[in-house]
């Protein structure tokens, strides 16, 4: 063994920033070490579909977490982490190190679904700092690009691309976008502000295969239609990075599966982030991919490495924001469920998805400063609240 520290991170995310810091600020004699597999120091990640396309005045620089200065943990990036000795208590890398720990923080997140697509950097399944920076040089100038995803990540890309030089063709498996997440009106809103952004929409479609030549990539989609494009990109989820944790014998069901101390089966071994299967104090055992869970969960889980003896409470939202739409959600957003849509007018609405507990989700369409008023619906009302409008 030729280092030990008394916190390992594995994982250079948000949620390895957000615990770093917060181990740092609790025990500051404390020594930290972040392992990475990422090329970039942590960043905040929202901004590559959002913020670093839109606002001239914003750079990678100042996207940049400043993890090392604010938490002086010792970073080390392209590394993979390849075992766990839990009795040793220590980490085995890709270069051959190994390296002991007091306590291990899983925050391994997630690898991109991928489809059926050659080999070639042209073909982005988009998740890191690095894919931004090759996306910039594959568009503008007219450019065509096709986004493959529906969501809030595909949807995000086509919106950015649109703005900035690109012709752009989002390929989505629903008659109208976003119709499997929002209510009807609202969904018709969402594909009508594409289109008249001049972003081709591929309704009712998915990519079955594709092929890549001098000329460009060539998709084939499956109604047999094809789809030609200078670049294509990738934006249909992740699947959580649980392998290392599976390995190493800890429990994991959709994630690693953790307590309310953001504990593993072992009590020094944590998870957190994209990566973990919690029990959220109003929602229930879930998994979340959003940065507001990162950033609260990596806090929270720093505190409690470095001693807190506090619990993870926090009920996380999440966000997009699409040309000049913007929207919240605390919950599941699932057309499935009965919606009862609260039309506030002005561009401007609220919706609630019932399940058989209660309201499961809510929505807040362009409606600010309501996230707590959200979580409350979701924790207090029961199957037989039908007077929902107004709440919020």
């Amino acid at each position: 063994m030729s280092t030990s520290y008394d916190h390992v991170i594995v994982g250079g995310g948000m949620t390895a920033d957000a615990a770093a810091k917060a181990i740092h600020e609790t025990t500051p004699d404390a020594t930290i070490l972040i392992i990475s597999a990422d090329v970039d120091a942590p960043y905040t990640r929202p901004a590559l579909s959002k913020k670093l396309w839109i606002d001239p005045d914003y750079t990678e620089s100042d996207n940049d977490l400043g993890t090392v200065a604010e938490s002086g943990a010792d970073l080390r990036l392209r590394t993979l982490v390849e075992s766990i000795d839990r009795d040793a208590r220590t980490v085995t890398t890709s270069d051959g190190d190994t390296v002991g720990y007091g306590r291990l923080l899983l925050a391994t997140g997630g690898s991109p679904t991928a489809l059926d697509l050659p080999d070639d950097d042209r073909v982005l399944y988009f998740r890191t700092a690095a894919d931004y920076r090759r996306l910039r040089e594959l568009a503008g100038s007219g450019r065509h690009v096709a986004v493959v995803g529906g969501s809030y990540i595909g949807t995000e890309i086509a919106a950015a691309l649109a703005q900035n030089d690109t012709r752009v063709t989002l390929v989505f498996p629903d008659d109208v976008l976003g119709a499997s997440l929002l209510p009807a009106p609202i969904a018709s809103v969402l594909d009508r502000t594409f289109e008249e952004a001049r972003v081709e929409l591929a309704r009712g479609r998915r990519v079955e295969s594709g092929t890549a030549d001098d000329s460009g990539l060539h998709l084939v989609l499956d109604d047999g239609s094809a789809l030609d494009a200078d670049a294509v990109v990738v934006g249909l989820g992740i699947s959580p990075d649980d392998g290392l944790a599976s390995d190493a014998g800890l429990d994991v069901d959709d994630g690693i599966v953790v307590d309310e101390t953001l504990r593993t089966s072992d009590p020094l071994v944590f998870a957190a982030g994209d990566v973990a299967s919690y029990p959220d104090a109003i929602l229930g055992r879930r998994r979340v991919e959003h940065v507001d869970n990162a950033k609260w969960q990596g806090a929270a889980v720093g505190r409690i490495m470095a001693g807190s003896d506090e619990v993870y409470d926090h009920t996380p939202y999440y966000y997009s924001k699409v040309f000049d739409i913007s929207y919240e959600a605390v919950g599941t957003l699932d057309t499935s469920l009965e919606t009862v849509l609260d039309d506030k007018g002005e561009g401007r609405a609220v919706a609630y998805y019932l399940g058989d507990e209660g309201v499961e989700g809510v929505l807040l369409w362009n409606v600010e400063g309501a996230r707590d008023a959200a979580r409350e619906v979701v924790r207090d009302c029961t199957p037989g609240d039908v007077e929902l409008a107004g709440r919020i």
